[in-house]
């Protein structure tokens, strides 16, 4: 197999290993099983590891929030493909990363490649001096980043062939260790989209059925809370009918027998009053009943001689212009 080369600009190498090590440790970009499970044994028994025929490595600007989407755009022209799978991490203001053709994972579902460990911030890491190496397969693949240029190389190919030029190089190796390296998964934003949009489907669909059962839940009860209040409401209004006849018919009986007894009333003083040359001029019911009423009556006039005329008095002793006296009585 043909070797395979691919280089990009980097910055300057850093000088010791523990310090660029703890300053660039990054957490990869997980899948959701991996970030559900936070279990990194569950997740090695379902990735397993792999080396892809096709493989390109490169570095782009980092672009906070659009790091996959300029990472597939590079992939996307270094592999002359859409449909391409990519691992990522992020270190002085780039973002590194391996991609490969989705068509070369067609016999390799649920793999990683464990080169990737070797990108900056990753397990593997150490630093930009040192050419990272992984045999599986009779295939063998080295990363490392040249001294003069600073440009990141990717070296693909036959075992035979990769290994005897690397090893020629004038640099430290490491190997790296698939079992006890951390697990960087591939990336394909097409498959995300797709996944995002089935569970959107289905939180949607989730969501109109528990609203549907909510209201179909909500309308039985308010049909059974009105069946079961209905007969206590008809009952209800039965009673208030009644009552309110009731209190109508005792108003009218009460006001005819009071207009009555009252037409009688001033009746008798108007008779009274004649008899004596009286006028009745005032004949006055308040609201609770209490009667007050006032007539004009001669100067001679004696009230104990007029029993219909008792407890009447006069009005302030004054004698009004034709000679006569205002009385006033509530009976």
């Amino acid at each position: 197999m043909t070797d395979q080369t691919t280089s990009s600009d980097v910055q300057s190498p850093q000088v010791e290993k523990t310090q660029s090590s703890a300053a660039t440790k990054k957490t990869v970009q997980q899948s959701l099983l991996d970030m559900i499970s936070k279990n990194k044994g569950a997740a090695r028994k379902i990735y397993k590891p792999a080396l892809p025929d096709e493989l390109v490595a490169g570095s782009i600007p980092h672009i906070v929030g659009m790091e996959e989407e300029s990472i597939w755009n590079a992939a996307v022209q270094a592999c002359g493909t859409e449909r391409v799978h990519f691992t990522y991490t992020t270190d002085e203001g780039k973002c590194w990363y391996l991609a490969t053709p989705s068509s070369t994972l067609g016999s390799l579902v649920d793999s990683w490649c464990p080169l990737a460990a070797a990108l900056p911030g990753n397990s593997e890491y150490w630093d930009k001096e040192t050419v990272y190496i992984y045999e599986k397969d009779g295939q063998a693949s080295a990363l490392r980043w040249d001294q003069d240029t600073g440009r990141m190389q990717l070296f693909l190919g036959a075992s035979r062939t990769i290994l005897p030029k690397v090893q020629s190089m004038d640099a430290n190796f490491v190997t790296i260790n698939d079992e006890t390296a951390d697990i960087a998964p591939w990336v394909n934003i097409e498959l995300k989209k797709d996944q995002l949009t089935r569970t959107v489907g289905k939180i949607m669909v989730v969501s109109g059925a528990l609203v549907g059962l909510l209201v179909a839940i909500y309308i039985m009860g308010m049909y059974a809370y009105a069946n079961a209040i209905k007969p206590q409401l008809d009952k209800t209004k039965s009673e208030t009918e009644f009552a309110s006849m009731k209190l109508l018919d005792d108003a009218a009986r009460s006001l005819e027998n009071d207009s009555i007894k009252h037409i009688i009333r001033i009746q008798e003083l108007l008779d009274t009053l004649i008899q004596i040359q009286g006028t009745l001029v005032k004949y006055e019911v308040d609201s609770s009943g209490t009667v007050t009423w006032e007539a004009l009556v001669p100067r001679s006039f004696s009230a104990i001689d007029n029993p219909l005329l008792q407890g009447a008095r006069t009005v302030n002793n004054q004698i009004e212009k034709d000679g006569r006296v205002r009385i006033r009585g509530n009976r």
